[in-house]
């Protein structure tokens, strides 16, 4: 009987809208939930009877189902926060953690460093990116992002670059070692370190013995020499640079080189001092220092040798490395956040703490870095907000409350109508 049928169509579209309620009741839920998609529902309607068999036309309806239930993988806002640990992706793709069912990916970029130096989430998930090798450069090997050795070892100084100009216009001198100050053309000072990554002062003297040819002597205080005297310096090194009729840098030749610091350091330490590309080396005199008709004077000095040193800071930047600052000034390239694209992100399976799986839907996860590929980039100091609009939401709220009070109608209307059939008897 038709009236029989509209009370199970009616009971279908309950049922249906109450399970919509529940996607719209989840999403008002998470609407403060970081990094959490909202779901949309979708109906199709229930066909079961034609009055004209496979000619079709004439067909009865059998009510509603729920048949999906949509997510909605568009961008949460970004808001900025004062921790370094917080990130968020702005584009396509996941973070990837170890959760115990095996790879988690999520888009909650709230994440911390546990005891043991490793980056998790806040379930204690470790996060999963790429690893610098030991010269801080990012590598391809996938893995857990850990701190590691919070100290660095002590780098001995191998080469010093000089960029400097020599005035042309000096007078030839002889040098006296007694009185280095007093019998140089012209010198200054540096900071190198030994072996164990004591600080020792070097200071150049340059004494011009003929025309475009100088000689430059490398010397410490006899206090920082084996087998020195305090006050007295002592000659490490002692090398010769030749210039063109141009002022540029022709040739230079290292004469002597051997650092024997004292207290504790190996003997005969080598440092290399580097005057720039000269023209016997390739060079066109750009990138070397001069011999120029003005005074001398060093336009920047640098050397590759550091103390030993302890970590003081941590910092992600734009590009999802993470750097770490420490109290020598080094920084050094620690990981970098590894990024998931898969090729249907709404095939994901969510399987709750923020967190989703990979499926058979949503294809096998591509790992790469940020920014690359279509991957989104990683922004630091950032979370991302949880993408419901609660406004949005109120209204579909409004809509299934009145699609629930409308079946219900329905049923209440066709109870009356049977009723009255059974007033017939009567």
């Amino acid at each position: 009987m038709g009236i029989l049928r509209s009370f199970n169509i009616g009971v279908s579209g309950l049922n249906a809208v109450g399970k919509g309620m529940g996607v719209v009741s989840d999403n008002i839920a998470n609407s403060s939930t970081t990094g959490f998609k909202a779901s949309r529902a979708e109906f199709q309607d229930v066909l079961a009877l034609s009055l004209r068999g496979i000619d079709g036309g004439d067909q009865f309806g059998a009510g509603v189902k729920l048949s999906h239930i949509k997510p909605l993988m568009t961008q949460g806002d970004v808001t900025r926060t004062e921790s370094i640990t917080d990130l968020a992706i702005s584009g396509d793709g996941f973070f990837k953690v170890d959760a115990p069912f095996g790879p988690g990916f999520t888009r909650d970029g709230s994440m911390h460093f546990d005891k043991e130096g490793n980056l998790v989430n806040s379930d204690g998930y470790k996060v999963r990116g790429f690893q610098a090798n030991q010269d801080g450069e990012i590598t391809t090997k996938e893995g857990p992002i850990r701190l590691g050795n919070t100290t660095i070892q002590a780098q001995a100084t191998e080469e010093v670059k000089v960029s400097m100009n020599i005035d042309s216009r000096a007078e030839v001198k002889e040098f006296d070692p007694l009185k280095p100050e007093d019998t140089s053309n012209f010198s200054h000072s540096m900071t190198v370190y030994d072996n164990v990554g004591t600080a020792r002062l070097v200071t150049l003297y340059y004494n011009k013995t003929e025309n475009n040819n100088w000689t430059y002597r490398a010397m410490v205080d006899g206090s920082d020499a084996e087998g020195g005297v305090a006050g007295q310096m002592s000659q490490m090194a002692q090398g010769t640079l030749v210039f063109n009729d141009k002022g540029q840098l022709q040739n230079e030749v290292e004469s002597s080189n051997s650092f024997n610091f004292n207290k504790g350091a190996a003997p005969d330490q080598k440092i290399n001092f580097n005057f720039g590309e000269s023209i016997a080396e390739g060079g066109d005199g750009s990138d070397a220092s001069t011999q120029y008709g003005s005074g001398s004077a060093v336009a920047r000095h640098t050397q590759d040798g550091a103390s030993a040193a302890t970590l003081t800071s941590l910092s992600f930047n734009d590009d999802g490395i993470l750097t770490a600052v420490y109290d020598n000034g080094e920084a050094r390239d620690v990981a970098q956040m590894a990024v998931a694209k898969f090729e249907n992100n709404e095939g994901l399976f969510k399987v709750g703490k923020n967190l989703f799986k990979e499926s058979r839907k949503s294809g096998q996860p591509a790992m790469g870095k940020p920014g690359e590929a279509g991957r989104g980039q990683v922004l630091s100091k950032s979370i991302e907000l949880s993408n419901v609009d609660i406004a949005n939401e109120f209204v579909n709220l409004m809509t299934a409350q009145r699609n629930f009070q409308a079946n219900a109608k329905t049923i209440s209307t066709a109870d009356q109508m049977l009723q009255e059939i059974f007033q017939i008897k009567r």
